[in-house]
């Protein structure tokens, strides 16, 4: 095993236990930088808490998270996200009433103070972010467009680009592709092979066509701890992975 230092992202014998119950049991993960990591399991099986363990909204039992080397446990969510870690929830959280362009525009980092904030204003390179971003999440002709009048996937593609406009250098996505339409899942893994050119991606997806179409590793979870990890057909021919599955 590769020291920690090489890794982006290092989870180690990570706990956490509500009432009682583990929900994540002693769990060793380690993301690599420019990697697409999806992790897969069946309900209950800790998928989302790691998620909210690595984003720092819950508070780990246990062991140690390292993102860039740097000791992350007990640190606040939003020092968590100025380190380079951005997170999508699954339902979308934009502002309805505000256009594209305005979505993506608010996202970007201001200065830390809030006289940078009060005199931040929009400028060429804002605006030529903003396009750069809105292209890439297939919303390019829709920068004026208010967003409660996207579709389910379009919101999806916006919410992932207000985070990618912060640049973080790993996104975590909790089922992406949840009520897409079959075309709107074939953009979204495009976009995401797009994104990992420069940063690390960990997607919780259930969808199995779609994780098959993305992912670089697939981890599987069950009870809180690794059931296996590898590609994706090394995965589909475990033996414990089609027993967990059964009935799923």
């Amino acid at each position: 095993m590769a020291s920690s230092t090489d890794f982006l992202l290092a989870l180690e014998n990570v706990s956490v236990s509500f009432d009682g119950f583990k929900a994540v049991d002693a769990l060793n993960l380690y993301i690599d930088k420019g990697e697409l990591r999806v992790i897969i399991g069946p309900n209950g099986a800790g998928k989302t808490t790691v998620l909210d363990l690595i984003c720092g909204r819950t508070k780990v039992s246990d062991g140690s998270i390292k993102f860039k080397d740097q000791e992350i446990t007990g640190r606040k969510e939003q020092e968590i996200v100025r380190l380079g870690i951005g997170r999508k929830f699954q339902t979308p959280t934009i502002y309805e009433d505000l256009s594209v362009f305005e979505n993506l525009e608010l996202s970007i980092p201001r200065g830390r103070n809030v006289a940078g904030a009060l005199f931040w204003k929009r400028t060429e390179e804002v605006n030529e972010r903003v396009k750069d971003v809105a292209a890439m999440i297939f919303l390019r002709d829709h920068l004026d467009q208010a967003a409660e009048t996207l579709s389910h996937g379009q919101k999806q593609w916006l919410e992932i680009g207000m985070l990618l406009i912060q640049d973080p250098e790993l996104l975590m996505l909790d089922e992406p592709v949840a009520g897409m339409s079959v075309s709107e899942r074939i953009k979204t893994a495009e976009l995401l092979k797009q994104i990992i050119k420069n940063r690390s991606v960990i997607v919780i997806e259930h969808d199995m066509k779609f994780v098959e179409s993305i992912a670089h590793r697939v981890t599987v979870l069950h009870q809180g701890k690794v059931l296996a990890e590898g590609n994706m057909n090394f995965v589909q021919s475990n033996p414990k992975v089609k027993e967990v599955y059964l009935g799923h």
